[in-house]
């Protein structure tokens, strides 16, 4: 047997730690040639889609690819903890520092080759799939049909099959092969009982909190002056959880007799104590990382619920310049209206003159009760109809039926403010009425009766109201009316705000940035994943050896599986429960950032992640059991 064979059949032989490794990668493969094959794609190369997709692709291609190195390098860092006394059986039986490092070399190599085409063939079976999915997600007119991706093949082979040749002159590099006896007894040295500081457990406790309270407590933009006071707070919080608090509440269990002694639990939490301290790092990187995949994909569909979830009863609103004319309004109401008719749309159309009164030295917004239900009646809401010398305090809402709850109200004065008439007769306003009837930018204003209103006498300024209601059925139609208004010469784009046009093509700039997070926190979640099947089963043949020995004294088949259950659960969800409540808290920040309840959009997405990562402890934990039963046959 040759060298090289020697070393393809380790690989073989270790399969069962490599195997996590080699799907990670080829996961991480397929995602940076996907990502490829949009970048040379021919609808790209021609220029008929914007560039920034293409930018945008290119940088998270980039941030995967460097994530990718470090990923591989920890792995690998990984399996030469695991395998000390495989090194020292080959040093004794005659090999050399040299063979050690070129058997590393060899092996790493043939994984990211493997890795390399195996992530490249898959990402060609899901191509089609994928980018029919982008259709729709990126908000592109172009069908982005599926081709041969020769060019994206021969870049993505080539980028890895680089990664993976430095990773792996580098491991060989700096693998140091410490002295036979440390390694041949390897993990067979006493580690000695788990310490942990109490000061430094309270100070976990404390940091979590506070930064959890300072989170959820700060509204508006208060939110992004602490985000990043927060973010180290409770990173540091996370730490010390890890390394001290978890360590110190398995002490705390251990000396409570009633609960140590139960039944199985003096086997649980003696050897819980020594995995938990031994895989603190581990598990803070993988708290850290879940969070930030479970945060930014979060934060993403938030956002594109939040853009999607304004509402306006009008389709189309116009508001003239300050100092335009009559006749300029009058035209560009004749363009708007020919637009419309040109793509056949029906829409009602009512205009309305907006009056300014000074009031309170203030000035105050006071319309009529008949120019009030004239708007209303066209987008089916409740009419006013004030008694004479009656004022109504009208206070505008952001959406149909809700007050905008950021910034002081106009209400707030408006109602201790009298209306002035022409006669010296004034109107004290009794009640306040929420309502988006009117297209106006003013927080609040009066509706009065019509002969109340003939008799205020000349206003201090004027202004202009236009709006359009649409039939229902019609979205497609009006976004290319509103294409064609933007595309117009002069100023009436600038006047003129469609609802339904502006969201789509928000979506359409946003679409690539929701794909491209979407692809990167994917990664970075199974990435974290791996982790955890590293570490769980880097200690598997000494669980193995401890097992085996407590079988002799009476240790049952089903004992042992509960108790590899338990520790299993809790090692494997201790960071992702973690992850989960900071990305809870996160969330939570971001709904009061905007004002705008997330709660439907923070459960779906942390639900999904933890329905996933239940799935693959299932699996996990099946391999697992599985290995672990077998010394008891």
């Amino acid at each position: 047997m040759t060298f090289r064979q020697f070393a393809f059949n380790n690989v073989l032989r270790n399969k069962r730690l490599y195997i996590a490794y080699f799907l990670s990668s080829m996961f991480t493969v397929m995602v940076v040639f996907t990502f490829a094959i949009f970048a040379f794609h021919p609808a790209f190369s021609e220029g008929t889609i914007n560039q920034n997709v293409l930018l945008g692709m290119s940088v998270a291609g980039g941030i995967i690819y460097v994530f990718s190195f470090f990923f591989v390098l920890y792995s690998m860092s990984s399996f030469l903890q695991s395998r000390k006394k495989e090194f020292g059986l080959l040093i004794m039986l005659g090999a050399s520092n040299k063979q050690i490092r070129l058997m590393v070399f060899l092996e790493n190599i043939l994984i990211g080759f493997f890795a390399t085409v195996g992530g490249i063939l898959t990402g060609l079976v899901f191509a089609k799939a994928i980018l029919l999915v982008a259709e729709n997600v990126l908000i592109i007119s172009e069908t982005l049909d599926f081709y041969i991706p020769t060019l994206a093949i021969v870049v993505t082979f080539v980028s890895f099959i680089f990664l993976f040749f430095c990773i792996s002159i580098f491991v060989s590099f700096i693998l140091r092969t410490n002295k036979l006896v440390d390694l041949i007894k390897g993990d067979k040295k006493s580690k000695g009982e788990p310490k942990a500081s109490i000061i430094l457990s309270v100070l976990a406790a404390l940091l979590l909190i506070g930064g959890y309270g300072t989170a959820i407590s700060v509204e508006g933009v208060y939110v992004v002056y602490a985000m990043i006071p927060v973010v180290i707070v409770v990173t540091l919080g996370t730490y010390l959880l890890f390394t001290q608090l978890s360590v110190f509440l398995i002490r705390l269990l251990k000396n409570n007799t009633s609960i140590f002694w139960r039944k199985t639990n003096m086997l649980l939490f003696s050897d819980l104590s020594f995995r938990l301290k031994d895989n603190a790092r581990t598990f803070f990187m993988v708290a850290i990382i879940s969070t930030v995949a479970f945060s930014a994909i979060g934060s993403l569909y938030g956002f594109q619920s939040i853009i999607n979830g304004t509402k306006d009863p009008y389709s189309i609103t116009y508001s003239p310049f300050l100092n335009d004319s009559k006749a300029i309004i009058e035209e560009d109401t004749n363009k708007i209206n020919a637009i419309l008719q040109e793509e056949n749309i029906d829409a009602e159309m009512e205009s309305l003159e907006l009056n300014y009164y000074e009031i309170a030295e203030e000035n105050a917004l006071i319309i009529s009760a008949s120019d009030y239900n004239r708007f209303a009646s066209l987008i089916v809401d409740k009419e006013l109809h004030p008694e004479e010398n009656e004022a109504v305090v009208v206070e505008q809402s952001g959406e149909a039926g809700g007050i905008v709850e950021d910034g002081p109200k106009a209400s707030e004065w408006l109602m201790e403010a009298n209306v002035q008439l022409e006669d010296g007769q004034e109107l004290q306003p009794k009640r306040i009425v929420a309502s988006s009837v009117l297209p106006t930018t003013s927080d609040g204003y009066y509706v009065v009766n019509d002969k109340d209103f003939e008799r205020l006498g000349p206003p201090e300024r004027k202004d202009h109201s236009v709006a359009w209601k649409l039939e229902e059925g019609q979205k497609d139609q009006i976004i290319e009316a509103g294409r064609k208004i933007n595309n117009l010469e002069g100023d009436l784009q600038y006047k003129t705000f469609i609802v339904d046009y502006t969201i789509y093509e928000i979506n359409k700039a946003y679409g690539p940035i929701l794909f491209i997070g979407l692809f990167i926190g994917i990664v970075f979640f199974v990435s974290a994943g791996s982790f955890l099947y590293f570490r769980l089963f880097t200690d598997l043949d000494e669980e193995k050896r401890k097992f085996q020995a407590i079988a002799k004294i009476g240790l049952t088949q089903s004992e042992l599986e509960k108790v590899v259950n338990q520790q299993v659960a809790i090692l494997f969800f201790s960071p992702i429960i973690v992850a989960l409540v900071h990305g809870a808290i996160a969330l939570t920040a971001l709904s009061r950032l905007f004002n705008y309840n997330l709660t439907v959009e923070s459960s779906l997405v942390l639900g999904s992640f933890a329905f996933i990562q239940l799935l693959y402890f299932v699996i996990v934990r099946y391999i697992y059991v599985k290995q672990v039963k077998t010394v008891l046959r």
